[in-house]
């Protein structure tokens, strides 16, 4: 109830307690009176807008809107989620960034309290740092950037050595107070007012001034040596304008913005873990509300990369089409590629927010979208690579039925249903045709019959009319075979119609060939990651689907199941006029369906060893059956493994006691063999029962 604090579930999203993060009760007070007497709990979502949204931060959207409220036992009318655009780097960011940021946000289903950016809390933040400079906290550095580092390096090595027990003087001295701690540290309060105004106005070159933090050099966490807060940088900015020279950096920025808006709890990713300590002491030093830091993993998942750099590269280098490439990790990517918000946001859920590093397989995504387009999706039936089938007896069916209602759904249907025509001509996928014909391929091959789906006769092959350079069939003369008695096909094919529409079909697999790519990630990318079918066409129906007027590049696009095929998406590029029937048709594939084994064509060697396989299955079955009808008694005497060993037997046990050759065996042998005799009896006693049950 509005008014009334909530309670929320205690020890969740609590992470690492510093000393630097506790509110006083007045400032804690103060914020409750803000958030409605602490019946609101609010969380932010703060990407920058430096690139577009992956799929690891939908994984942070659904913790920042939903899943951290469960967790919380927040009641939904109490739940508030701020999205902030993080702009504090204008020669990174761009307006199209920000655009697709927004879309990307509204069309997974989120509605923030309210959108917010860093950038138009500059002034706030100037004011801020310059009250650190007041308090003798932050100052202006001179220092180059090699000139930190070697600072840095230093410092660690000296917190390596205290935290070892040894003398940080021994191991790491000091050269000169001009590297540690800066010739700039301790520099007079109205000095470093007057070349921070400097810098404001604009007096000063890029790279020549800094403002820095004076925080812990004998801190054990680089993050806390003296962080820069303000860089000098003549860019103007996408969302502000040109107002600025002089930008803040992420560590100062996102904490103060935290508590401006009242942020509950602030939640990132692990590798930000090291920054809680910058965190809090910023907010400490200029007392301020600190709210809540939880760090979950991030979101790592097989066969991609979700680091913005390597995306903006492989965008760069046109390896890709695109921040929407079907191939990217983005929203926008998958978006193209036919992944709806509910099976990103369904994927997300499944994968939970936990502080555990792992990585997910992308098989667990496909399976969403298996699970979520299955429901959803319109069949139809397309041949990706046709060959052309002449069909030399159709003249015979003449005045009968080659009309067939087939339902857009076998599981719902509300989605209606719509027609399919047998025709003279009509066209089947090459992977339904093998010039060869095998006992474990169930397709089409020259003198063998197939069903033909919805139609249900069979299509016989009697000739194969024309062959490409590779020696495949690309076109074929066939019959139909409706008689009564014809025998039962082992498989059905699907088929497209001779006035089927001409369309180009993407084929997308993993963007990497390994799981986990690794520092050599450009050498293993996978060239075979986009297959094009170019003369790919498909049944008539999706006409009514597939315009370019339903298509576009912010929403989800009209979704199908090419069946046994895979499932697929109108693309952008589709150029489509249904009322024309005319324009270029664009699908993309999702992904596929479950494996058909007659699908994988199969090497003569392979299929040679199936064979033998089948053989020796075959062979080792005949020899049990054999042995399980030797008596006990006679064991020794018919089964092939002691058949012509032995002359001699116990009258009553059976069990040899001379070799074949008259030398009498020892006890010890003897007890061996009869151990032998035993197992072959468990066996007959086991088979006798097997066999009981069949009949």
């Amino acid at each position: 109830m509005s008014g009334t604090e909530v309670e929320v579930n205690k020890g969740v999203l609590e992470g690492r307690k510093l000393a630097w993060a506790e509110n006083t009760p007045e400032v804690l007070a103060a914020h409750k009176k803000h958030n409605d007497n602490g019946s609101i709990i609010r969380t932010r979502f703060p990407p920058e807008p430096n690139g577009y949204l992956h799929i690891g931060h939908a994984k942070s959207m659904n913790m920042n809107f939903s899943l951290a409220f469960e967790k919380l036992g927040v009641p939904m009318e109490n739940r508030r989620t701020v999205f902030r655009y993080d702009d504090t780097n204008p020669e990174a960011e761009s307006e199209e960034y920000i655009d697709s940021l927004r879309r990307d946000v509204e069309w997974l289903g989120w509605t923030p309290e309210k959108t917010t950016y860093s950038s138009e809390n500059f002034g706030t933040l100037h004011a801020l740092a310059v009250t650190l400079i007041k308090k003798g906290l932050a100052y202006v550095c001179d220092m180059t950037k090699a000139e930190m580092e070697v600072q840095r390096e230093l410092a660690m090595k000296r917190a390596n050595a205290r935290n070892n027990e040894k003398d940080p003087e021994v191991e790491a001295p000091i050269p000169s107070p001009d590297i540690l701690p800066g010739r700039n540290r301790e520099t007079s309060v109205t000095r470093n007012l007057q070349m921070f105004d400097n810098m404001r106005m604009g007096l000063y070159a890029e790279g020549t001034y800094t403002l820095r933090l004076k925080m812990d050099f004998d801190s054990s966490n680089p993050n806390m040596y003296d962080l820069v807060a303000y860089r000098i940088r003549y860019a103007p900015h996408p969302h502000i304008g040109d107002g600025w020279c002089i930008y803040p950096n992420y560590d100062f920025t996102h904490g103060i913005c935290d508590s401006l808006e009242h942020i509950d709890y602030s939640i990132c990713t692990l590798e930000f873990e090291t920054r809680r300590e910058p965190y809090y002491w910023i907010l400490w030093a200029l007392d301020m509300y600190k709210p809540q830091v939880y760090e979950m993993s991030r979101l790592n998942i097989q066969y991609t990369v979700l680091s913005k750099r390597r995306l903006i590269k492989l965008v760069d280098i046109n390896y890709v089409r695109g921040w929407d490439d079907p191939r990217m990790p983005t929203i926008s990517g998958l978006r193209r590629r036919g992944f709806n918000k509910d099976i990103i946001n369904s994927f997300c859920n499944d994968v939970g927010a936990t502080r555990a590093a792992n990585v997910v397989e992308m098989e667990k995504l496909f399976q969403s979208a298996r699970l979520n387009l299955s429901a959803t999706s319109r069949r139809s039936m397309a041949a990706l690579d046709p060959i052309k089938v002449t069909i030399t007896n159709f003249k015979e069916y003449a005045g009968k039925e080659v009309t067939f209602e087939v339902q857009n759904s076998p599981t719902n249907p509300a989605m209606g249903s719509h027609t399919v025509t047998i025709t003279d001509t009509l066209y089947i996928d090459s992977t339904d045709f093998r010039m060869k014909d095998h006992s474990s391929y169930y397709g089409l091959a020259p003198n063998k019959a197939v069903g033909l789906k919805y139609q249900g006769g069979n299509l016989i092959c009697d000739e194969v009319v024309a062959q490409n350079a590779d020696g495949n069939a690309t076109e074929l003369k066939c019959r139909l075979d409706t008689s009564e008695g014809r025998p039962k096909p082992k498989s059905y094919i699907t088929w497209v119609p001779k006035d089927g529409i001409p369309c180009e079909v993407r084929v997308y697999g993993h963007l990497f060939t390994v799981p986990e790519p690794s520092d050599r990630w450009e050498e293993e990318l996978n060239d075979k990651s986009e297959i094009i079918y170019a003369n790919a066409i498909v049944d008539p129906s999706v006409r009514e689907v597939a315009d370019s007027k339903f298509v576009d590049k912010w929403h989800s696009n009209p979704a199908l199941q090419f069946e046994r095929v895979g499932y697929f998406v109108v693309d952008v590029d589709t150029a489509y006029d249904s009322a024309k029937n005319g324009g270029k048709l664009v699908f993309n594939r999702t992904v596929s369906l479950k494996e058909e084994t007659f699908k994988k064509e199969l090497t003569e060697e392979e299929l040679a060893k199936i064979d033998e396989r089948k053989a020796k299955a075959k062979a080792d079955k005949e020899a049990k059956e054999a042995r399980m009808k030797i008596p006990l008694e006679d064991f020794f005497k018919l089964a092939p493994d002691f058949k012509g060993l032995y002359s001699k037997y116990n009258d009553d046990t059976g069990v040899p006691t001379h070799l074949a050759g008259g030398t009498a065996l020892t006890k010890s042998a003897m007890k061996k063999l009869a151990k032998e005799q035993m197992k072959h009896k468990k066996a007959l006693m086991s088979w006798e029962k097997q066999q009981q049950k069949k009949n």
